[in-house]
């Protein structure tokens, strides 16, 4: 675990979320992959429209998880084919009356960070991924144009980092870093 040294302080759940690249081959139960999802669906949203839905697939249904191994860039399926859950995770763009939702992008990451906190207290690990084809996960998944695919999430418990091939290996080496506060929050006007 890559505890995050921070300047000022906070929850130790934050201080322990990492997005490790190497995942034991371990099952998720059931009931803890529940779990995390009824974390995500307690996320605050616009009108309480709840816009986040999700696509998961154990490694152990090998046609639904190579579906989605299959959607990913390759910079990713190496490590990622490796890890127990790929989940996608989509946002509903429309309401039921086909205006278009400004926040369901927003609302979607809210949720995930639930997730992922909520992932992180049980001692599994998630890494969010942007790298993948929209067209053919569109396709792959038969989505309808008011689900917009934003994000796969690989998810399991942290495996042994030596199990990786470089250039993984040094990246799950590398020490965390971050933006101080004062480069991202700024009083009274953008500096």
């Amino acid at each position: 675990m890559k505890l995050a040294t921070t300047t000022y302080p906070v929850l130790e759940t934050i201080r322990k979320r990492w997005s490790p690249r190497s995942f034991a081959s371990y099952a998720v139960g059931p009931d803890t992959l529940n779990q995390v999802f009824e974390a995500a669906s307690w996320a605050a949203s616009a009108m309480n429209e709840q816009p986040w839905r999700y696509i998961y697939a154990h490694h152990a249904d090998q046609e639904a998880f190579q579906k989605m191994v299959d959607c990913l860039m390759p910079g990713n399926q190496p490590w990622a084919k490796n890890a127990p859950v790929l989940i996608l995770a989509l946002a509903k763009t429309h309401y039921d009356n086909g205006n278009p939702n400004g926040a369901a992008l927003h609302d979607l990451g809210m949720a995930n960070g639930n997730l992922s906190l909520e992932a992180t207290a049980l001692g599994l690990y998630t890494h969010f991924m942007g790298g993948f084809d929209q067209a053919r996960t569109k396709e792959l998944f038969q989505l309808p144009d008011t689900l917009q695919p934003v994000a796969f999430i690989a998810l399991g418990y942290l495996g042994e980092a030596e199990q990786l091939e470089e250039p993984f290996l040094s990246r799950e080496k590398a020490p965390r870093q971050r933006k101080s506060v004062d480069a991202i929050a700024f009083h009274g006007e953008l500096k």
